[in-house]
């Protein structure tokens, strides 16, 4: 493994890079066109390029990328396309290049890359690397979040043909129809030697610093060595709804020693039943369930006055 300063180096000096974006709409179509022709005006060799149309296509997609060996893989999409390539590239000598093409770029947002693709190829051109952790949800990582409850039932109910219908409207429209009849779940969280519990309809298990696109925290980040885990609302279903406005509103003026956050590097989630499990928006099976932390796991291409432990 080279050093991230050897590899930032090169990476500025030869660059040599493969391309891979979702590009299934419209949108993504047309952003992989000019994500094309931005890089290869700064310069980049792009060793193979993926404008990738259907979703089952992308995780082989990202091996043929990988397989080219480059120095930078750039990936372009929303949260799951970035998280596919984040555990693709885990613990490997090359660095992921995020351009934020989706709704709420959580991880982009954690590592301060720009949301807008001059700004994001502009950190990929002149930028450096940095290490991040990543989450693990038994011996899948992750880069942003682990739900369980009420997020993993929507992923799970939600029907295609509505998705095909109304895009990003299909998960709201199907959480509100599957909220009217939803139990809550009695949780229990055993971290550092003692147990927590609550009754709620969702809890989250955050590698990093934003939620639906807005901070969790102000001191939550994705190099802090810290999982964080937190209920939304207590038993109620209006109580679901008040937590997850307050969360929005508020999270950039709360700490991670406030209740009812859990700031910890490892912890075991069990239900008083069963209970479906979502790994940034992919189902991964149910609880009980062990999530840790793997250190520094990932190098990604920040901008060059990032902070990397």
């Amino acid at each position: 493994m080279r050093t991230k300063q050897e590899l930032s180096a090169t990476i500025r000096r030869d660059r040599r890079a493969a391309l891979v974006i979702n590009a299934h709409s419209r949108r993504g179509r047309r952003l992989y066109e000019q994500a094309h022709s931005r890089l290869v005006a700064a310069g980049f060799d792009l060793l193979g390029t993926y404008p990738v149309e259907k979703p089952g296509e992308l995780e082989r997609s990202l091996t043929e990328a990988v397989g080219l060996g480059p120095d930078l893989l750039v990936a372009g999409g929303g949260d799951g396309t970035l998280s596919a390539a984040a555990r693709m590239l885990a613990h490997r000598d090359m660095a992921l290049g995020l351009l934020p093409l989706g709704t709420t770029n959580n991880f982009a947002r954690t590592v301060g890359v720009p949301l807008d693709l001059d700004g994001a190829v502009g950190v990929l051109s002149d930028g450096k690397v940095i290490d991040v952790d990543l989450g693990m949800a038994g011996e899948m990582p992750f880069a942003n979040h682990v739900g369980i409850g009420l997020s993993a039932d929507i992923m799970r109910a939600t029907p295609p043909r509505l998705k095909r219908a109304s895009g990003r409207l299909a998960y709201p429209l199907t959480a509100l129809a599957l909220l009217a009849r939803h139990r809550p779940l009695r949780v229990t969280v055993e971290a550092a030697g003692a147990e927590h519990e609550f009754v709620t309809h969702q809890l989250y298990v955050a590698n990093g610093g934003f939620q639906a696109g807005r901070p969790i925290t102000a001191d939550a980040d994705a190099d802090d060595r810290l999982l964080v885990a937190y209920p939304v609302g207590g038993p109620t279903r209006g109580g679901l709804l008040r937590e997850s406005a307050r969360n929005a509103t508020t999270g950039h003026r709360r700490t991670l020693g406030e209740d009812p956050f859990l700031a910890v590097d490892e912890l075991w989630v069990r239900t008083d039943r069963p209970a479906r499990v979502e790994v940034d928006g992919e189902l991964c099976g149910q609880t009980p369930i062990r999530l840790g932390l793997a250190a520094n796991a990932l190098r990604v291409m920040a901008a060059a006055d990032s902070p990397d432990r």
